[in-house]
């Protein structure tokens, strides 16, 4: 185990937990409800900072649910917190939807919400809404050369060279 200090900045919040004793991600919730309209990108406050050991990193990963039942994904997944960020810990989430479902009410849906609807989703203080992977980090050092062609194995083709 490594030691990972986290602060709570806000009341209520609760600390990021393991599901199961050998999940990998730990679960991460909301801060604060939080109401994402189609095509819109917002940041998702948890209401914690870490202090993260050099030589690591904290990857945020997306909730399997969340992206089979919603429109919902993580805008830069896996996104990074550095070991030298000290900053709050937001979750950068975008609706995919295309069209609206609130254009007359104010029906949001839910994480709880089935079958991958379009619309307005409402993110619920408390919800678990991203994962947690510690990971370690280690430094590259870059050596220039004139040419990598000879250096190891070169596999051949480019992007998308391997088919579908």
């Amino acid at each position: 185990m490594i030691d990972v200090y986290v602060e709570v900045i806000r009341e209520g919040v609760k600390l990021p937990y393991y599901a199961n004793p050998y999940d990998a991600g730990m679960d991460v919730c909301a801060a604060e409800d939080v109401i994402i309209e189609p095509g819109q990108t917002v940041i998702i406050p948890t209401g914690l900072k870490f202090a993260i050991p050099e030589g690591y990193e904290i990857q945020v990963r997306p909730r399997s649910g969340i992206s089979l039942k919603t429109p919902l994904r993580l805008a830069n997944s896996p996104g990074t917190i550095d070991a030298g960020y000290r900053n709050e810990l937001g979750i950068i989430m975008n609706n995919s939807s295309i069209v609206s479902n609130t254009e007359n009410n104010d029906v949001y849906l839910s994480l709880d919400s089935k079958g991958n609807q379009q619309g307005t989703y409402i993110i619920r203080k408390g919800e678990r809404v991203a994962q947690l992977v510690l990971a370690k980090v280690p430094r590259m050092n870059l050596k220039l050369v004139d040419s990598v062609k000879d250096i190891g194995t070169d596999r051949g083709g480019g992007f998308g060279s391997t088919g579908i």
